[in-house]
């Protein structure tokens, strides 16, 4: 167990739509929300890229000008603050996301270590949006790691499922990635491993013993329990408006400082104090 927990903030992710939401968008709007975010406690920010243009910020973009702006902006605000930079792309066209951690070679980025049907179905037994997969085969997870490892970027391993939980210690055998280890449990999807915190304890013993871990909590007041149990049993902490838009009281927010200093205070209740950047870089192994 970590005596100091890591907090990360997932500042907009690539679903929430700007226009119904408050997420942020711009270079200017990041570095806001990160500061915001910074000051409560979060010490890494993880950052998806959106379309610059007007009335275009519900769309992604995987240009590296916007991925070198936003990040310049976010490091100007925070000083010392580590990015996370996504890379989660559906479908075989994945070389932006390739360029952008080539080209920026952020401390930390994510790597989706498997596939998932992405589904939800309405209250009216409809699909919420048409039935997708976000594939994730051995190929391509395997590209990922070869650019992050030629420019020292720490892959933070996306676990959707119990069995991607396990495909992890697989790459590690094989070869395929042989740093710092760092496992997401994402855990709220329809589709996906469910917000329980019950199953925590399962997926701490299916992990790979000498690795980090966190959750990606998705979801409403009901996922703050396992906040909870996340900081009681030893993990990092990640929340932000990609994730979560309500607290546990049910109030919703309208920035991501809010939602970081309600995980701040899951860690403290667990007797924990929150990482400053430089003892993250210590915890996670950067070398920057």
């Amino acid at each position: 167990m970590s005596d100091k927990a890591v907090i990360t903030c997932a500042l907009n992710g690539v679903l929430t739509d700007p226009k119904q939401h408050n997420v942020p968008v711009t270079p200017e709007q990041m570095a806001r929300e990160a500061r915001a975010a910074f000051d409560a406690g979060a010490s890494v920010m993880h950052i998806h890229l959106r379309q610059q243009a007007p009335g275009k910020g519900h769309l992604p973009s995987w240009e590296v000008a916007v991925s070198k702006e936003i990040q310049q902006a976010i490091r100007e605000a925070c000083p010392g603050v580590i990015i996370n930079h996504t890379s989660g792309v559906s479908g075989p066209n994945y070389s932006g996301a390739l360029d952008c951690i080539r080209e920026t070679k952020p401390e930390i980025a994510a790597c989706n270590a498997g596939s998932l049907n992405y589904l939800k179905v309405k209250a009216d037994n409809s699909w919420a949006w048409p039935p997708m997969m976000f594939d994730n085969a051995v190929e391509k997870v395997k590209d990922y790691l070869d650019v992050m490892n030629a420019v020292g970027t720490i892959p933070e391993f996306e676990c959707f499922d119990v069995g991607i939980v396990r495909c992890v210690g697989m790459y590690h055998q094989v070869g395929m990635y042989k740093g710092p280890l760092e496992y997401n449990f994402v855990m709220g999807v329809a589709s996906g491993m469910p917000s329980d915190p019950d199953l925590l304890p399962i997926l701490i013993k299916l992990k790979r013993p000498e690795a980090h871990f966190q959750v990606t909590a998705i979801g409403r007041e009901e996922i703050w329990p396992l906040h909870q149990r996340c900081a009681e049993l030893g993990g990092h902490l990640r929340t932000g408006l990609e994730d979560a838009f309500y607290l546990a009281d049910g109030k919703k927010v309208t920035s991501n400082g809010q939602l970081i200093e309600a995980i701040a205070a899951c860690a403290r209740r667990a007797g924990r104090e929150i990482a400053s950047p430089a003892e993250a870089r210590k915890i996670f192994g950067t070398n920057r």
